[in-house]
């Protein structure tokens, strides 16, 4: 059992080392979808995985298409301000992808618009025009996916 998180074009790499340590400690699957705003060998990506990098199952697309005909047979969840449900309204399952967005400017609206049905929102003010950083938010969805799945091979 495991759940999947999916960063489609990530610009941050300290984001993505914090993400990829979260995968590392609850067994999950880490996709990062290209073009990256960083090279994977980046001293800061690194430095914020610290030593996880080889406890991570980290798998490459260069597109958010490549991976969508991969894992066809799956779920998949998007993660977006604009989220029809919130996140702790959706049902997950084992194997669920969970899609997240570029830091700047998230999912493509085309993806989104052929998806509304599994859009995901964390509550938050909107009027503010800002969100959560993006590893915060894969944390707190993720959890609780986990948490439905009654924390799967992590006790």
């Amino acid at each position: 059992m495991s759940v999947h998180i999916v960063l489609v074009e990530p610009e941050i790499p300290q984001n993505t080392g914090n993400i990829a340590r979260t995968c590392a400690l609850t067994k999950s699957i880490l996709h990062l979808v290209r073009p990256l705003g960083f090279s994977t060998d980046d001293k800061h990506l690194k430095r914020a995985g610290l030593d996880y990098w080889n406890l991570v199952n980290i798998n490459y697309h260069d597109s958010i298409e490549e991976l969508l005909d991969k894992y066809d047979r799956e779920m998949f969840f998007y993660a977006t301000t604009k989220g029809k449900q919130r996140y702790t309204d959706m049902k997950y399952f084992d194997n669920c992808f969970l899609v997240f967005g570029k830091e700047t400017r998230g999912l493509p609206m085309e993806l989104l618009s052929k998806n509304w049905d599994r859009t995901i929102r964390i509550p938050m003010r909107l009027e503010i025009k800002r969100s959560l950083n993006l590893s915060n938010s894969v944390n707190i969805i993720l959890y609780e996916a986990l948490r439905q799945l009654d924390f799967p091979g992590i006790g």
